[in-house]
């Protein structure tokens, strides 16, 4: 509950802080003088860059499952099954967190969480993975993934993606009909013409692409964290190095584009990249105390 207040909290800010700034510069009045009214922009900008980021948030776990094929299990399928899921319990426990669903997808080494909530998340393993690793390693992949979930990686995402995506919508139609509204100066019109239009899809997806690389830097940062969470609830770093280390000369498997940012890994370009190189990653937790 509270990470949901924090996510309306946010919104409202986002949207209280475009508005104090398009006051402060004088742009408030020269888009009300042009007939663009910004109370109605701010309003869409925070629905269509929000509203997007939380209807993927609240889907996320069904999706999931369907996208990578998941088959939840139980633990009475078979031993193998018995002790993923008692391993995932146990570190749900040490970390103050409702049980996850757990599941297992055919493909290559990967894991991942998701889910809209800390306690009705899922935590999800590849076979590859399984047959690829040790248990110990095996065990701290999934306390990285329960660090995830511990963490409120899936809500913070959420969160940071909402943001990039209201500056976005919102920055993109202002410049453009301050643009348009130059390119068709003297000219007696009820709307905008085209000039808004182009100058809107273009800034689109220049800005999406500026938002994309904050947000896979935020996420970076995330992974980091939950090495960390995974050496903690283990009592050691020594199995997540192992396991990172093994996972460096393994191919990883590919999630589906929803689901990137919340694997083990990522083989994405550094820019866009959802995850740190194997090297960093392993030398965070070899410097840390």
């Amino acid at each position: 509950m509270k990470r949901v207040f924090l996510f309306v909290l946010t919104n409202l800010a986002v949207v209280v802080v475009l508005g104090i700034v398009a006051s402060l510069l004088g742009v408030n009045r020269y888009l009300t003088a042009n007939g663009l009214n910004l109370t109605s922009l701010l309003i869409f900008a925070a629905i269509m860059g929000f509203g997007g980021a939380i209807i993927s948030l609240l889907i996320s776990k069904p999706l999931a499952k369907w996208s990578s094929g998941v088959q939840v299990i139980t633990g009475n399928e078979g031993a193998d099954e018995a002790w993923i899921v008692n391993t995932v319990r146990k570190f749900a426990e040490q970390a103050g967190i409702g049980m996850p669903e757990v599941g297992v997808f055919q493909g290559e080494p990967n894991a991942f969480a998701t889910g809209a909530f800390k306690n009705n998340a899922l935590v999800a393993v590849s076979t590859g993975l399984l047959q690829g690793m040790t248990r110990e390693e095996v065990e701290a992949v999934i306390g990285h993934e329960v660090a995830h979930i511990a963490n409120g990686d899936m809500v913070t995402m959420t969160l940071i993606q909402g943001v990039m995506n209201t500056f976005v919508v919102f920055l993109s139609r202002v410049v453009g009909y301050v643009i348009d509204g130059w390119l068709s100066r003297g000219e007696q019109r009820s709307g905008p013409g085209i000039g808004y239009y182009v100058t809107t899809i273009v800034l689109d997806i220049l800005f999406g692409f500026v938002a994309a690389i904050i947000v896979a830097w935020f996420s970076r940062q995330r992974e980091f964290r939950a090495d960390a969470g995974a050496a903690q609830l283990m009592g050691r770093k020594q199995p997540m190095i192992n396991a990172l280390a093994r996972l460096g000369g393994m191919v990883p498997g590919e999630l589906p584009k929803g689901l990137q940012s919340m694997g083990i890994t990522s083989g994405v370009g550094k820019l866009f990249s959802t995850h740190p190189p194997i090297e960093e990653r392993i030398a965070a937790l070899q410097s840390a105390g």
